[in-house]
């Protein structure tokens, strides 16, 4: 497959990604991240492919797979390996379990029948690819973390690197140690790969070199590869086997002779932050690669030049957006660590973003003037901005312990309250920036969502305990018992713009309507969504409500029978302006 020009980054992790894969078809790019899932993505348009594959409970490390692209295999710091229908994204029977320790790297075999797995147990195992059962015993030998492992083209023979600082070779059928270790390195070993022809092997190494070495006899061939300033990440070689290319902490990504072992123009650059992946394509016409800055990037394998057009706006997730109250302009929140105001008709940035935070923004609001925007963040404080100057207007506004995870205006303007994971919400004087009596607590766990009554008198506020509460907005006390119901955390809480209802949305994928006067659940749950619910609201005129769920769909709902009135299917579009 001959792919055309991608957009220059393709955001959809909410974490650093650690590892990639091309499927063998050239079509679809799989890759692993700290958000505990996996993604599939459309090699040509950069769009996500169904849903994230869920169900680690840690850290993704490496994703692969399978010879004849069936199969998706990945490794996480959860001990486990799973395998996946690369067509559906389904789990393929139950997680392989034996690793004592995170699974670092995993890989199939050639012709699809095993998948190995090192570990930072010290050990390599074996598994057979349709039963999922161990074969054999532990290879054992290496003295540290296994980080990487790769199968000879033959499939006779198994690579690892490992912290010990160390490379060793494999029979694939006996699992007996071949030769002595290779060694010569003084610092980590994090990647190894096979030439297409399996006469060399290359490395990569926490010394900020790489090594290329004689397959057979396990001796070092030439000098190290020099250039990089940091760790050696990740390594690869082209499907012709002619160069070879390594990411690093360094940020940037080199293209190497394979031959002579000399760098191949100028050092590829766009990454803010480590390289940790590398790949061709099948047809080895490009490079893709991934980082901790949550992106993937591709390049012209032959020039070294970032294709597509950069995407303008944010550079990671955005993760809150809102209109201004004349509906002219929408303000974004995003994990980069700023606010981006925007022209809602024309889709043009206005200004420079509003950047202060040091660390991720998870929630935006706009004061019922238009004049203020507030927002929230990891580094457990709120912003004040002025939407004329695009500046703070005061100090940071610190009080909680935790992220803030949401923030909300009162409908006079007057005050601000604020959620947080430390479990409390907190009211704050707009105009003074000082906080208003003690902290609002009753919550168990982080608190997701709040919002004022229509008459600004109450706080609703929703939490990972799976509950609701009202709370007087003047006293700050809580008000009757908690709103119980749902099965998993509340996500999303609203008022009915008359304030007589109340309606919530939850990881359990249904919608309660609840009386705001007594807390009584009104009808049945809205049902429907087959994934969490992110956001729900009410229409103007209160007859109709709306979500938006991970399962990609947008509801229309009528507000008195709970009736399905409309549903839209939606997906990420990638164009040279921005994300949606």
């Amino acid at each position: 497959m001959t792919w055309p020009a991608p957009p220059l980054q393709w955001i959809g992790h909410a974490k650093g990604i650690n590892s990639i894969s091309c499927s063998p078809n050239g079509y679809h790019i799989v890759t692993g991240s700290n958000d505990k899932t996996i993604r599939i993505w459309d090699a040509e348009t950069g769009a996500t492919v169904g849903n994230p594959l869920n169900g680690h409970t840690d850290c993704v490390q490496s994703v692969a797979y399978s010879p004849d692209g069936r199969h998706i295999i990945s490794g996480s710091a959860d001990m486990t390996i799973r395998i996946w229908d690369a067509e559906n994204g389904a789990p393929v029977g139950r997680p392989l379990e034996g690793h004592t320790s995170w699974v670092w790297t995993v890989a199939y075999s050639p012709n699809g029948q095993h998948i190995i797995s090192g570990s930072g147990d010290e050990t390599i195992r074996i598994w057979d690819a349709e039963t999922g059962a161990a074969i054999g015993a532990p290879l054992k030998g290496h003295t540290g973390f296994v980080m990487s492992i790769a199968y000879s083209p033959n499939g006779q023979h198994i690579i690892s690197g490992s912290t010990d600082k160390t490379i060793r070779i494999w029979d694939a059928d006996t699992g007996a140690a071949v030769g002595h270790p290779l060694e010569g390195y003084t610092d980590v070993v994090r990647s190894v790969a096979y030439s297409p022809d399996g006469r060399h092997i290359v490395s990569g190494c926490d010394d900020g070199t790489l090594r290329i070495w004689d397959a057979k006899t396990g001796a070092a061939i030439g000098r190290p590869l020099e250039g990089h300033t940091d760790w050696v990440c990740t390594v690869a070689y082209s499907p012709n086997g002619q160069h070879i290319i390594s990411g690093s902490c360094d940020k940037t990504i080199r293209i190497w002779d394979a031959e002579t072992g000399t760098p191949t123009g100028t050092p590829l650059q766009g990454h803010t932050w480590q390289v940790l992946s590398v790949a061709y394509s099948t047809n080895g016409e490009y490079i893709i690669s991934v980082s901790g800055d949550y992106t993937i990037r591709t390049w012209d394998a032959k020039t070294g030049a970032a294709l597509g057009n950069p995407v303008a706006g944010h550079t990671a997730v955005v993760t809150s957006v809102v209109y201004s109250p004349d509906g002219r302009h929408i303000i974004s929140g995003s994990t980069d660590m700023t606010i981006k105001i925007w022209d809602a008709k024309t889709g043009a940035i206005i200004g420079k973003p509003l950047q202060g935070h040091t660390w991720s923004v998870w929630s935006v609001a706009c004061s019922p003037n238009g004049q203020r925007i507030i927002s929230g963040s990891t580094d457990q404080t709120i912003q004040i901005w002025d939407t004329e100057i695009g500046a703070a207007v005061m100090r940071p506004l610190v009080g909680h312990t935790d992220t803030i995870v949401s923030v909300a205006y009162s409908p006079n303007g007057q005050r601000i309250i604020s959620g947080s994971v430390d479990r409390t919400i907190q009211i704050w004087d707009a105009e003074t920036g000082t906080a208003i009596g003690e902290p609002l607590k009753g919550h168990t766990s982080m608190v997701r969502s709040i919002a004022y009554s229509p008459n600004g008198q109450r706080i609703i506020s929703g939490s990972d305990d799976d509950t609701i509460r009202t709370w007087d907005a003047e006293t700050g006390a809580a008000i009757g018992y908690p709103l119980k119901g749902h099965t998993g955390p509340v996500h999303c809480v609203a008022y009915s713009p008359d304030g007589q209802h109340i309606i919530s949305g939850s990881d359990d994928r249904t919608i309660r309507i609840w009386d705001a006067d007594t807390g009584a659940v009104v009808g049945k749950p809205l049902e429907g969504h087959t994934e969490l619910i992110r956001s729900v609201a009410y229409s103007p005129s209160g007859q109709h409500i709306i979500s938006r769920s991970d399962d990609r769909t947008i509801r229309v709902w009528d507000a008195k029978t709970g009736a399905v009135i409309g549903n839209v299917t939606f997906r990420r579009i990638f164009d040279n302006k921005r994300n949606v």
